[in-house]
């Protein structure tokens, strides 16, 4: 992503439709629209990602060399030809490492360059430095590897097969699945495939590395967790974390795959400059952006349910095979959180889960918007629809049926009934809205009068199909890992009244900066434009989480608020001096600071406050509280609170073609109280649609070699604005988050993804009115044109 080059003086003039949107400075700055901090500038072509950053004098650019074997002996590398070519300046290779040659990830197997073997097509053996990029990409593949062909893993199923897994098996089991299936007046057997899916953001992968005096190293990386790419980036380089600053002002979006895999293009591109003593900037272009870097997990369910004749559920047991590729990165997490989700918004009452952590010969994969979530949620979704279609009942019926209640559940002890409000894995939902929220998206999208007419559509068209789905979603907000929960910020008050914010997260255009900045605007009481976000800079904020499980706002805003805090109390103190009043007399608002004797401005007060030597500047730090996780039996509190929401969906198959369409969207979603509802609004609108993608158009393919064959834009397909249909209500949740959370806010990044999986049931449902009552469906995700067809013939 390059903009223009930047130029200081160019300032758009809004429109005055634009300008009449824009809060008026005296109004709150949070729980308001504003304008995205960086929007103006973004569309003016005037910010920095990058690669548009100045280079310094003697920069060289480096470009993989990757294996073309899924599985092999690597017997040697001949660069013979590749530094014979013009503008080539250096082959770096694992021997040049001067750390660990393994990278610092938890599981501690994965190498920094392929070692004595390649692990799947795209693994990056070592890169090439040269004058210019395209002479180092002409370079790269000019490098010769002898590879001896090993057998390759390729699918889940061979992976159980030969007990190839990256980490152990887990189970997690309540009650007697088996009993209960026996027991269960009726059973169905099934099995599901969900692929996985390419992050696609706009900026791809890139780190630039500049060496400074002493040893010491300045990091610029377009990642989500800037901590962990220095921590990585020092253990190869064998020095001190605090040698190595990791700085990133913005992403061009990241939805996971810059969590962990940014930091091996900043390890490369940081040995190839300690090797040549040089800048060296490494950006991979798309196709080996796609080649090399982790997908969302694939899975595949084997599953028996039992139900009685209302559709309740009363027995699960599960099998889930994750496809991991050929390392754990955060496939242990990410399956943890497909166990968590299983019940997405249902009572699991007996149910036992077993997931296998394959380790396969293709990339490895990694986080994704929803972290596993998804991948949990569509499966009990397709459950519940199977349930109704066996049944001959409306799915949303069934869902309603089994959603979470304080309902006790019959047969145990009166005094103290165990109700149908804990999760299979002991965490109580204690702010259960499903209920009233489904039913509001039921009246609000008319749901019922819609399937009536839909029925009758359908009897009268014999060529294209219509179907309908409402699916709600409950999304747990906080990293299972708890250490991760926790974050610090700093707040500086200059002697002219502005305000500059710095914090852990990481911006990648989901708007976190401009939250952070109304929250600590009025927590001053100042205007929101007086308030500016910063880069995110390991040497401001240390040990910072990663931008991820939707909990960037929750953490980063909450330490930022705490920060802004403490230097109002200090004003405050000053000001109840100056007046003879207690500080909780002293307030903040529009700019100025009221005291029972005296208006002061913002501004005048901080001028005298230095003046008489008050600290105006603070740290602020939180913790996420309540949480606890017993990672050996999965069972604990992994989440602060839940987020919620539900979709109806309309879509219409051909069935001849497979081809389907979205027809009407109608999203109702939990929020809490929203900092800025308009971005909230943008974040669900784009979670549905990628969403929707996942489970229609993005196929990745491998062959029977283990070669990506969808690895460009031409093969591999996201949805575009002509897949939006035109029909696409959202609407948020009036109530605030029960829990205290920053403002009353609820997280939006992750939930609205699993939104996308009410088109995946709206498209069963169409195939199931094509098969006729009470048929089974076996669709296959992503529901492309050819895997409609198949369910159509099945």
């Amino acid at each position: 992503m390059s903009a223009t080059p930047f130029n200081p003086s160019l300032t758009p003039t809004l429109s005055p439709e634009v300008a009449a949107a824009v809060p008026t400075p005296r109004g709150p700055a949070a729980g308001v629209n504003q304008f995205h901090e960086s929007a103006v500038a973004q569309v003016a072509g005037a910010v920095h990602y990058i690669d548009d950053l100045p280079e310094v004098r003697g920069t060289l650019y480096a470009a993989p060399i990757l294996s073309t074997h899924a599985h092999g002996k690597l017997l040697g590398v001949d660069s013979t030809a590749a530094r014979a070519m013009p503008g080539v300046v250096d082959v770096v290779l694992a021997e040049d490492i001067p750390g660990d040659p393994m990278l610092a990830a938890f599981a501690g197997d994965e190498p920094v360059f392929a070692l004595d073997t390649v692990q799947f097509v795209g693994q990056v053996v070592g890169v090439v430095l040269a004058k210019t990029v395209m002479q180092a990409r002409h370079a790269a593949r000019k490098v010769q590897l002898k590879i001896e062909p090993l057998p390759a893993i390729l699918s889940v199923q061979e992976s159980i097969r030969a007990q190839s897994f990256v980490l152990p098996p887990v189970n997690v089991r309540r009650g007697d699945a088996d009993a209960a299936l026996k027991s269960a007046p009726h059973t169905l057997h099934g099995t599901l495939e969900v692929g996985g899916q390419e992050h696609f953001y706009l900026e791809g992968q890139i780190a630039y590395v500049l060496p400074q005096e002493q040893n010491q190293w300045v990091v610029y990386s377009s990642t989500q967790h800037p901590g962990e790419v220095q921590h990585w980036v020092s253990h190869a380089l064998g020095i001190d974390n605090h040698a190595v600053k990791v700085e990133c002002r913005r992403m061009g979006g990241g939805f996971g795959g810059k969590e962990t895999q940014a930091g091996h293009l900043a390890v490369w591109a940081a040995i190839a400059a300690a090797k040549n003593r040089c800048a060296v900037k490494l950006r991979l272009d798309r196709d080996d952006d796609f080649m090399v870097t982790g997908k969302r997990h694939p899975f595949a369910y084997e599953y028996s349910v039992g139900f009685d004749d209302t559709g309740r559920l009363t027995a699960l047991k599960l099998q889930m095979a994750v496809n991991c590729g050929f390392s754990a990165d955060l496939s242990g997490p990410v399956a943890d959180r497909a166990i968590f989700h299983t019940d997405n918004a249902y009572y699991l009452q007996d149910v036992d889960i077993t997931s296998y952590r394959c380790k396969t010969n293709t990339q490895s994969h990694t986080a994704f918007r929803g972290f596993g979530g998804p991948q949990g949620v569509v499966l009990i979704e397709a459950v519940m629809g199977d349930i109704a279609r066996a049944l001959q009942m409306d799915p949303l019926d069934v869902r309603m049926r089994n959603l979470y209640s304080d309902e006790a559940i019959p047969g145990t002890d009166t005094t103290n009934p165990i109700r149908r409000d804990t999760t299979h894995y002991q965490m109580k939902v204690e702010d259960n809205i499903l209920q009233p929220l489904l039913s509001k998206l039921e009246l609000s999208a008319q749901y019922r009068r819609r399937v009536e007419v839909i029925s009758a559509w359908n009897q009268t068209s014999p060529v294209l199909k219509r179907g309908i789905a409402i699916t709600p979603v409950k999304f747990g907000i906080s990293f299972t890992a708890t250490l991760f929960n926790q974050a610090g910020a700093l707040v500086h008050v200059y002697t002219d009244g502005s305000v500059q914010v710095n914090h852990g997260g990481a911006e990648m255009g989901q708007g976190l900066n401009t939250k952070v900045a109304q929250i600590v605007a009025d927590e001053l009481g100042i205007p929101f434009t007086r308030v500016l976000s910063t880069a995110s800079d390991t040497s401001k904020v240390p040990n910072a989480s990663a931008t991820a499980a939707s909990a960037g706002t929750d953490l980063n805003g909450r330490a930022a608020q705490f920060a802004a805090r403490n230097v109002r109390d200090n004003l405050a103190a000053f000001v109840a001096g100056l007046d003879g009043c207690g500080a909780g007399a002293v307030r903040f608002k529009h700019g100025e600071v009221f005291s029972p004797t005296a208006t002061r401005s913002f501004d005048d007060v901080v001028k005298m406050a230095y003046a008489n030597r008050i600290q105006l500047w603070s740290d602020g730090f939180y913790r996420t509280p309540k949480i606890h996780y017993d990672k050996t039996t999965l069972t604990g509190r992994p989440f602060y609170y839940f987020a919620y929401g539900a979709a109806c969906t309309e879509v219409v198959i051909d069935t001849l073609t497979g081809e389907s369409k979205v027809l009407k969207v109608d999203i109702l979603h939990d929020v809490g109280r929203s900092i800025n509802p308009a971005i909230d609004v943008g974040q669900i609108e784009g979670a549905f649609v990628q969403g929707m993608g996942w489970l229609t158009t993005e196929q990745l393919v491998w062959n029977d070699k283990g070669y990506l064959s969808t690895h460009a834009p031409s093969t591999y397909k996201i949805p575009t604005a002509a897949d939006v249909p035109e029909h696409f209500k959202v609407d948020l949740w009036h109530e605030p988050n029960r829990e205290d959370n920053v403002f009353g806010s609820k997280a939006v990044g992750e939930p609205p993804f699993m939104l996308g999986i009410s088109v995946f049931e709206a498209l069963r449902d169409a195939v199931a009115q094509a098969k006729g009552p009470g048929a089974a469906v076996q669709l296959t995700a992503p529901a492309t044109a050819e895997n409609v067809l198949k369910a159509l013939k099945d």
